[in-house]
């Protein structure tokens, strides 16, 4: 036998040794003829030893039903897989077409599992579902009402958020907007070290760096004071600190409560990888939160100016649109932590200021899709421009087309996001919606700067929606998310002049495709419902 031929040997053959067998160096066999058959009832045999050794044996008549025993095994296995197998490919099929699904997806999911099923099943049943009500996985929940104004007096968002059970507005609340990384930290800092009675911190990204590090000597000392500090943070955006949480050890012993939203590596079966945690949501003494899109940190927030850091937003709320925040921290914290904080309407916090705001959770958790519908209702009716402000565009269909029937309509429609991400999948699935807005006429205006990460929309000059939600999938239908819709004058301007800054450093171009590049933006379609 050719020595070029001992790598087919298969390491399950190391179980089949011939007792009374005569191992016998290959080299002692010269001209002999082979047989690599792993059930050969007689003749030379090929084996692996325990050891590593690979050497010939003869294998007599006698061995004959040894192999038969063997060969029934395998057939059973064989079989026992194919059934098991079979069972999660049907059930894929049908839990598919019990959920409520765009067609998109599933004709992406149901060509995966058809074509791939040995990877497609399984990542279904871990990325598939999207609504999640049984009892061993967060519950669903609603806020209370605070001060709604009577529905005849409420805009068409408001009233499509009330119709799927979102509180209606607040008044009386002061909002104060950074768009720069440093006045956010300082904020922040400050008010860490004002607060008296509590301080709960819900976020995605949470860095081991050196605004962290910070972050976390500010809440050691705050436990240390008696204040009571909870921090939760989600396990797979926070992988890292997941794994190795030494840098929490300080706070835990100072009395801070450290708990991860979903741990991927604990109980599989009752978390989700795909469902996760997006809320930023940083409240003080239940009666201010600071909540946007920055994580924590150095690419968000810091000290000092970098030039690297990314470009988004953080804002302040204080009145009593914070109860809601409230609502939602306890929400999350019940279900990572397994403890409630006591919330009652007697602690809703008092006017303060002038804003008109409404709280909207989006996610596993809510029962309807209230954010998705206010989003659409939003795009019909407005009547002079829509501009968005994101960091990733891959839009359901429903979502794309409503942009550009609104554009035909004669309203601005704009959608600033950056020239790169730092998600290079992400960019290649969003360059055939932004060609098909660009076709159509829409503005696409394209930032050079460091990372666009901000999140936020502009409706006419009546609304603005500001939060942690991307236009793709993912943020829109899957993750638990949360938006303030602000309806104040003051904050639309504001928001005008911040987005108006934004497009002085953009491009309207992209580069035209190759005929691959084109076939590869228009094939990734088919996954965009995923992502």
């Amino acid at each position: 036998l050719p020595y070029s031929l001992q790598g087919l040997a298969t390491r399950w053959l190391a179980n089949l040794p011939g007792r009374d067998s005569h191992p016998l160096d290959y080299t002692t066999l010269p001209g002999r003829t082979i047989n690599l058959s792993p059930f050969s009832f007689c003749g030379k045999r090929l084996q692996i030893h325990r050891r590593g050794c690979l050497v010939f044996f003869y294998s007599y008549p006698h061995h004959f039903l040894q192999s038969m025993h063997i060969e029934w095994l395998r057939m059973t296995f064989s079989y026992v897989f194919l059934v098991i197998g079979e069972v999660f490919f049907v059930s894929a099929l049908l839990h598919m077409m019990y959920q409520r699904r765009s067609p998109t997806s599933m004709i992406s999911w149901m060509l995966a599992i058809i074509l791939l099923p040995h990877l497609a099943v399984p990542l279904y049943f871990i990325l598939g579902s999207r609504k999640r009500v049984n009892s061993k996985t967060k519950s669903m929940f609603s806020l209370r009402s605070v001060t709604d104004l009577p529905l005849e007096k409420a805009n068409p968002i408001d009233g499509v958020l009330r119709a799927n059970g979102i509180p209606g507005g607040t008044r009386g609340n002061r909002f104060t907007l950074y768009t720069d990384g440093t006045e956010a930290y300082l904020a922040l800092m400050e008010q860490i070290r004002t607060a008296r009675e509590s301080i709960f911190i819900s976020t995605y990204v949470f860095n081991n760096d050196a605004v962290t590090a910070d972050i976390l000597q500010a809440l050691t000392l705050k436990a240390q004071e008696g204040v009571k500090v909870r921090l939760l943070i989600d396990s797979l955006g926070s992988f890292l600190l997941y794994c190795f949480q030494r840098p929490l050890t300080q706070l835990r012993q100072a009395g801070g409560t450290v708990s991860f939203f979903m741990p991927i590596l604990h109980m599989p079966l009752r978390n989700y990888i795909n469902l996760r945690n997006h809320r930023k949501i940083y409240l003080f003494d239940r009666r201010i939160v600071l909540t946007g899109g920055m994580n924590l940190s150095n690419d968000y927030l810091g000290p000092s100016p970098d030039l690297l850091r990314w470009h988004d937003l953080l804002f302040l709320i204080e009145g009593p649109a914070v109860f809601h925040y409230l609502e939602i921290f306890a929400s999350d914290w019940a279900y990572a932590s397994g403890y409630t904080i006591p919330i009652t309407l007697d602690i809703v916090p008092p006017g303060i200021g002038d804003a008109y705001i409404q709280v909207v959770p989006s996610g596993p958790d809510i029962a309807r899709d209230a954010l998705f519908e206010a989003l659409l209702c939003a795009i019909y009716s407005a009547r002079k421009r829509i501009w968005i402000v994101t960091p990733y565009f891959v839009p359901v269909t429903s979502l794309q087309e409503a942009l550009i029937i609104a554009h035909h309509r004669g309203v601005d429609v704009r959608l600033i996001t950056p020239y790169e991400s730092n998600h290079l999948l992400a960019d290649l699935v969003r360059s055939s919606y932004m060609r098909e807005l660009m076709d159509a006429g829409v503005e696409v205006a394209l930032y050079k700067g460091s990372m666009l990460h901000a999140k936020a929309i502009l409706f006419d000059d009546d609304s603005a929606m500001l939060g942690s939600v991307n236009i793709d999938n993912r943020s829109l239908l899957l993750n638990y998310e949360v938006v303030s819709f602000a309806y104040s004058v003051s904050i639309i301007s504001e928001m005008n002049n911040w987005m108006l800054k934004l497009q002085e450093d953009t491009r309207h171009t992209m580069k035209p495709p190759g005929t691959m590049r084109r076939i590869a933006e228009n094939m990734m379609r088919i996954v965009a419902p995923q992502l």
